[in-house]
């Protein structure tokens, strides 16, 4: 054909760092500390609930309701109106979709016009820019920067937001405000105050916020999630993204949803009703067994929404103290499943790697991969074009991973740091 045959907004988009990390990980059989999920199941009563849905009746197997299956947003809204201190309406206020990413593209899809400001906290997931692109509108980031380190282990509480900074990048186009907590890949969780500074920012521009919450279960060392749609007259302006993945350790069942007033909500139901229509039916029937049983349990030992982060916080300090051994300085997460790493003190043996529009962190990443069989993240692919190159020296490692997981990971650091 002499025509076009893709449209403009596919263009410089092409790469995907998710889609290259697992395929160069399959290829060298790596022990894959790159892609965020877990190798490990499930807890029990999720999978239970899930084969009693299958076993259900023919009605599991067909169409539910476009926007939620009944019992599930039923679920969600009893859970999270306690959680929030709002009544929240499970048929008005909440959309069920495939996984949080299309929470995020039907935000993105219902309130963006071409042309409106985005503003987006980096770092940040990597598919906020291309969703932001597709629509032509003009994504302006504000960047988490570090405080002067001040001991041998920094915290990213140590990542902060400059006020003044963040005030300057509103404008009479800016539309919306995209931020996540606990970050990815910092693991920063925002404190009460600096979700204040956001919110009064969004009320005096009248902003959305687009809150991507996704590991709101996943906090450590006494660290608290808040929403900030609970702050005052953010409820109205504010769409709450989690995942049943993240949530329950079931990524491959790509369940999420978003919550928000129904006057926002609407908009992004039309959108979802001409993107998937509608998510599996048996998978919702199983997250809404998962939440009922958490809204009884919530705040005991039994509740797995305190289980998994016990757990976690043990593999996040092992996983810690194995970088410093090997001089890998890394930076304590607060929450989520992921440590940023400063691999600075590693010796150039790796530019053999790079290609000549690679940073630092990238060639390393292929490096250890290639070479030693380990997979992480170059942290770079989570941070603007314009303000990549400032910090390429950091790698992001998973750790929610099973004990011979990190077992094997720990043993590849230790021989190659015997090595240099």
């Amino acid at each position: 054909m002499s025509r076009r045959i893709n449209a403009r907004r596919t263009e410089g988009v092409e790469k995907n760092i998710w889609v290259e990390s697992a395929k160069l990980a399959a290829e060298y059989k790596a022990v894959n500390l790159g892609q965020g999920f877990p190798d490990f199941s499930p807890p029990k009563f999720l999978q239970e609930a899930f084969c009693e849905a299958v076993n259900g009746g023919p009605q599991m197997h067909q169409y539910t309701r476009a926007f939620g299956h009944p019992p599930l947003v039923k679920s969600l809204a009893k859970f999270f109106g306690r959680i929030m201190g709002h009544e929240i309406d499970a048929f008005e206020d909440i959309l069920v979709t495939v996984g949080a990413y299309q929470a995020l593209f039907c935000a993105f899809q219902a309130l963006i016009d071409e042309g409106d400001e985005v503003i987006i906290i980096e770092p940040f997931f990597d598919c906020y820019l291309p969703m932001v692109n597709f629509i032509r509108g003009k994504a302006v980031y504000v960047s988490l920067r570090p405080k002067v380190e001040g001991s041998s282990v920094l915290s990213s509480g140590d990542w902060v937001l400059s006020a003044e900074e963040l005030a300057s990048k509103f404008t009479p186009r800016t539309k919306a405000i995209v931020m996540n907590t606990p970050n990815n890949p910092l693991g920063k969780v925002y404190t009460t105050e600096e979700l204040q500074m956001i919110a009064d920012l969004c009320i005096k521009h009248d902003v959305v916020c687009i809150s991507d919450e996704v590991y709101e279960w996943l906090t450590y060392d006494g660290n608290k999630h808040v929403k900030i749609a609970t702050l005052p007259g953010m409820w109205e302006r504010t769409i709450t993204i989690s995942s049943g993945g993240k949530t329950f350790s079931a990524t491959g069942w790509k369940v999420g949803w978003a919550i928000g007033s129904g006057h926002i909500m609407k908009h992004l139901k039309t959108i979802h009703q001409n993107c998937v229509y509608h998510c599996p039916t048996a998978a919702q029937e199983a997250l809404a067994h998962g939440f009922e049983r958490e809204y009884e349990l919530f705040g005991t030992p039994e509740s797995y929404f305190q289980q998994l982060p016990a757990m976690l916080h043990q593999k996040r300090n092992r996983m810690a103290l194995c970088l410093e051994s090997v001089g890998l300085q890394p930076t304590m997460p607060e929450g989520g499943y992921y440590m940023i790493a400063d691999i600075s003190s590693v010796k150039n043996d790796f530019n053999g790697q790079n290609t000549e529009d690679e940073h630092n962190d990238a060639r390393f990443s292929k490096w250890l991969t290639k070479e030693k069989g380990l997979a992480t993240i170059p942290v770079t692919a989570f941070f603007s074009p314009e303000h990549a190159k400032d910090f390429d020296k950091y790698i992001r490692i998973c750790f929610v991973k099973t004990d011979s997981t990190l077992d094997a990971a720990e043993d590849i650091l230790r021989k190659w740091s015997q090595e240099q």
